[in-house]
């Protein structure tokens, strides 16, 4: 992957943990990159940004606290997801994260191609959120 594409990337992981751009701000300036999507691993800390032809780059994410709880707790995702949607003075991205961990929240996939995020737990357990129009 090449260079330009991967500063993308890591300004994006790097605005959403300080909460210099909304989601859909990163969402664009990622899509203008050509990129497709991109997983956010919480057990490894890790994000994976896809590009269609297959090619992929890796960045390592600011540690949250806390572990991925066992149970996995959809309406408690989903009530989180709204917290963010709504982005009011209490929300910040690094609290999303430690408060969906305890919800049972291993990860998610973000799919540009399919206007959603795939919210998983351990158990493999799932919650969708389709982008707002």
């Amino acid at each position: 992957m090449d260079a330009e594409r991967i500063s993308v990337a890591q300004i994006c992981l790097e605005a959403a943990h300080d909460g210099s751009l909304s989601f859909p701000a990163i969402v664009g300036k990622l899509l203008e990159a050509g990129f497709e999507g991109y997983a956010v691993d919480y057990r490894r800390n890790i994000q994976t940004y896809y590009l269609p032809e297959g090619d992929s780059v890796t960045l390592e994410m600011s540690t949250s606290q806390g572990a991925v709880e066992a149970a996995f707790a959809p309406r408690e995702v989903e009530r989180l997801v709204r917290w963010a949607q709504a982005n009011g003075p209490d929300y910040s991205y690094r609290s999303f994260c430690e408060r969906v961990k305890e919800a049972g929240c291993a990860g998610y996939l973000v799919s540009f191609l399919g206007r959603r995020v795939v919210y998983f737990g351990r158990t493999a357990e799932t919650h969708v959120e389709h982008f707002p129009n």
